[in-house]
């Protein structure tokens, strides 16, 4: 089988596609067959050596998380109803493994896929989906109200901007370029382009003046600290991200005035992500909920996807695809 390895932290140069022995599943477990294979902000930051803490690993590591593909082989103790099913699944071990044509997970850890369901859509949604769901579950939004999502059109900020919509609240979706001001567009949401001078005022100007009452950032930095400060007394401030390399810093007179989730109170919000992960599911074949799937890239190519992510050249999410 061929995975990619890291085997020193560094720029996207250090990730290597390795031929290695094909694993069979142990008690319990399952094998699938990768068809796809979810690349994210995050996975740039960890191959860096910039990682969240509560992502630590030492290399050398196989990068990446959420996978789709068929049950090729089961464990003893494993029903053999799996074998054949296309599904969605994480290698175990919190994260890792996933960048390869083969991975080993854990039946609790695997969801099928409902057939009227494309497995890439599927992936795309599996971690960014779910993980929206949580933010909106600590952070409600409701009819009328307007909400700014930072950025707009990225792998879960254009998941935010369809459930926002959904809930009936006017939506501007933080973007750069008109590339991704026209996917912001076609998903209902108002695009403001963030790397103008000016970019909060045309926020204001949008909202004909009046300030936000949520904020939800992924970004952190100078970015975060002035969409922050768009929002109104009484406004909920959602900072789940930090591309930028750095949190938002939160001051305490914006703590008095604002309710504010932050990265870690959503720790406590995964042991529930199962029940997510299928409304997710649910809701994309429904079609209620589409993931906006930018560049794929065969699984040699992971340095390419890495490049282009941070260097800003995407839209939505990228896969792998070995």
């Amino acid at each position: 089988m061929r995975e990619i390895r890291v085997s020193r932290f560094g720029d996207p140069s250090v990730l290597e596609q390795v031929e290695v022995s094909t694993p069979e599943p142990g008690a319990g477990e399952l094998r699938v067959a990768v068809t796809a294979a979810g690349v994210g902000w995050l996975d740039t930051l960890i191959r860096r050596g910039d990682g969240p803490d509560v992502f630590a690993v030492e290399p050398p590591y196989v990068p990446g998380g959420a996978v789709a593909g068929e049950v090729d082989a089961v464990g003893d103790g494993v029903d053999e109803d799996w074998l054949g099913k296309s599904v969605l699944t994480h290698a175990p071990g919190g994260y890792g493994g996933g960048y390869a044509d083969t991975v080993v997970a854990l039946p609790d850890d695997t969801f099928p896929i409902p057939e009227r369901l494309d497995p890439r859509h599927a992936v795309a949604l599996f971690d960014d989906g779910s993980t929206a769901l949580a933010l909106l579950e600590k952070t409600p939004v409701t009819a009328g109200e307007r909400i700014l999502v930072v950025p707009g059109v990225g792998g879960l900020g254009s998941v935010l901007v369809q459930l926002a919509r959904a809930a009936g609240a006017t939506v501007l979706a933080a973007v750069r370029g008109e590339e991704k001001a026209a996917i912001a567009r076609k998903l209902g949401a108002e695009p403001v382009d963030y790397s103008a001078a000016d970019w909060t005022g045309e926020v204001l100007a949008r909202t004909g003046g009046h300030r936000l009452d949520v904020v939800f950032d992924g970004v952190g930095g100078e970015l975060g600290a002035a969409s922050l400060a768009l929002l109104g007394n009484g406004g909920r401030f959602s900072g789940y991200g930090m591309s930028s390399g750095a949190e938002t810093v939160i001051g305490d007179a914006d703590r008095a005035r604002l309710s504010v989730v932050d990265m870690a109170q959503l720790v406590g919000f995964w042991p529930d992500n199962p029940r997510r992960v299928r409304e997710v599911l649910r809701l994309a074949a429904d079609g209620t909920l589409t993931p906006v799937i930018g560049r794929t890239y065969p699984l040699a190519e992971a340095s390419a996807a890495h490049s282009d992510i941070e260097a800003r050249r995407y839209t939505g999410k990228s896969l792998l695809l070995p």
